[in-house]
């Protein structure tokens, strides 16, 4: 028996070759069934294939408020409510505070703080009794890397929901809590390479991964192990907490 046996999971961004995909990986593997979300359906197709029989795959972009209504519609007509809830989707920007555009700014706050909002307010009719619902934020948010204004705002506002929205919920023992990540070695981060102009990731992944105290990228499944942590009985004391998976980078 995994610590989420019978229970009903959303992950947005669950497609992409990265935390989304193996957060729902593991938390099928815990005994969820488990909705994925995401823009790309060939990466979502492949995360089912992956998956089995305790996936559902819906297309969609959480900026949509069509897409996400459709999506909890397939949840609604499963019966079963609603237990856990990853808002993972996001998106990055590499831009400086002189060349960066409304367009950054729009496309970033638009999936990564609009988007996560939505995401978890139509969620809340499904959300049950007991239910936890976990944001990716991000240790940028913090240590205020050069051109990462727009994501690091984006992702301290996530921080800032998981307090409030904490508070809001625990009259219904629905526990809210978030993750921050450090550097973790995902597609993203080849984008994000190519974002800042290096021709070859390795060299770019090399230096990220030796600003870290453990010394090393981390990986996807280990964020998601934390994930399914907060997801499960086995955290009923966390609260509005921000739980770093981050190698130590913004702990040491």
């Amino acid at each position: 028996m995994g610590t989420l046996e019978g229970k009903t999971a959303v992950v947005t961004g669950g497609g992409t070759r990265g935390i989304g995909r193996a957060t729902a990986v593991r938390l099928a593997a815990e005994g969820a069934h488990v909705f994925i979300t995401g823009r790309r359906t060939a990466e979502l197709d492949e995360a089912a294939e992956v998956i089995g029989s305790a996936v559902t795959a819906v297309p969609g972009d959480i900026t949509d408020p069509a897409d996400l209504d459709r999506l909890y519609a397939l949840v609604r007509e499963r019966g079963q409510g609603l237990d856990v809830l990853f808002a993972n989707a996001a998106t990055a920007s590499f831009a400086t505070l002189e060349r960066i555009t409304e367009e950054d700014l729009d496309r970033v706050f638009d999936v990564n703080v609009k988007g996560t909002l939505r995401t978890v307010q139509k969620a809340l009719p499904l959300l049950n009794h007991g239910a936890a619902v976990i944001l990716n934020a991000s240790t940028a948010a913090e240590h205020g890397a050069p051109a990462f204004g727009a994501y690091a705002a984006s992702k301290a506002a996530v921080r800032s929901f998981a307090r409030t929205w904490a508070n809001e919920l625990k009259d219904r023992g629905i526990r809210v809590n978030a993750v921050s990540p450090g550097p973790i070695d995902t597609s993203g981060i080849t984008e994000l390479a190519e974002l800042a102009g290096e021709q070859d990731d390795t060299a770019f992944k090399a230096n990220l991964g030796a600003g870290v105290a453990i010394g090393r990228m981390g990986r996807p499944e280990e964020v998601a192990a934390a994930v399914a942590f907060l997801a499960s009985a086995d955290s009923s004391y966390l609260i509005g907490t921000n739980l770093y998976v981050d190698g130590g980078e913004n702990q040491i």
